[in-house]
């Protein structure tokens, strides 16, 4: 793999470890698609490219294949890992199962204060999509339905989620980026935080379930999109092999 023309992933060392920033660097650079799915992750490019030992490279790529965004490839080594369409259709039933039940109960239990802060991160959000500012909306995504779970008082089933953050937040970054999605996830979030502030419950659950019901379709229109452009740039490659 080739060094970005006019991209750099040098690293920051004023604030915090060498392996946390250049963990957030790389993970970063998967979302953003700056490494695209199937790409090799060869460590002394990446070594130059980060500007970090090759120790630490190591330790960055097994953390983020534990966290699914990278995979070993038998007698390839590690690779951007692919997006699995069966696979993100599971993350999407659990998030539906967890988020709508957080919601429900962040309704009942929440003190006004959280159900303002999640206002106003809400807020937050939506002024990101609107700048066009993807990684902004989702750090303030992940920060809102942190403090709804927290609001849930449901701490356990927030680790799990955070298990599956990494993988939640790339299937996030494809369909934020979908033509019409800001109008459409402003809508929803509304209806969302409404629920809670009026402490209906129930309202609260439906929109949550909703709302992971509208991602998870576009998620899978994308993933589809993808797998046909993939076998469609597998048959030209055989046909080009196979010309005279």
């Amino acid at each position: 793999m080739s060094s970005k023309e006019g991209s750099s992933l040098k690293i920051d060392r004023s604030v915090k470890t060498l392996r946390e920033l250049t963990l957030e660097k790389m993970r970063d650079a998967i979302l953003s698609a700056y490494f695209k799915p199937g790409e090799r992750l060869v460590e002394r490019t990446l070594c130059d490219e980060l500007g970090v030992s090759r120790s630490i490279v190591r330790e960055v790529l097994r953390h983020l294949e534990t966290e699914g965004l990278v995979e070993s490839i038998p007698h390839q080594g590690p690779v951007v890992a692919t997006l699995d369409a069966d696979k993100a259709a599971q993350i999407y039933e659990i998030r539906a199962l967890l988020e709508g039940h957080a919601a429900r109960l962040c309704a009942e239990r929440a003190d006004t204060a959280l159900l303002e802060q999640l206002a106003l991160i809400n807020s937050q959000i939506q002024a990101a999509f609107r700048a066009g500012d993807f990684h902004g909306v989702l750090q303030q995504t992940s920060a809102f339905y942190e403090l709804m779970f927290h609001g849930s008082g449901q701490s356990m089933a927030w680790e799990i989620v955070q298990s599956l953050n990494a993988r939640i937040n790339r299937l996030r970054a494809m369909t934020i980026s979908s033509s019409g999605r800001a109008a459409e996830a402003a809508e929803e979030m509304r209806l969302l935080v409404d629920a809670l502030q009026k402490r209906d419950a129930q309202a609260a659950h439906d929109a949550s379930v909703a709302h992971v019901r509208r991602v998870a379709s576009i998620a899978a229109r994308k993933l589809a999109e993808l797998a046909e452009e993939s076998d469609q740039a597998a048959a030209q490659s055989g046909d080009l092999a196979r010309a005279p």
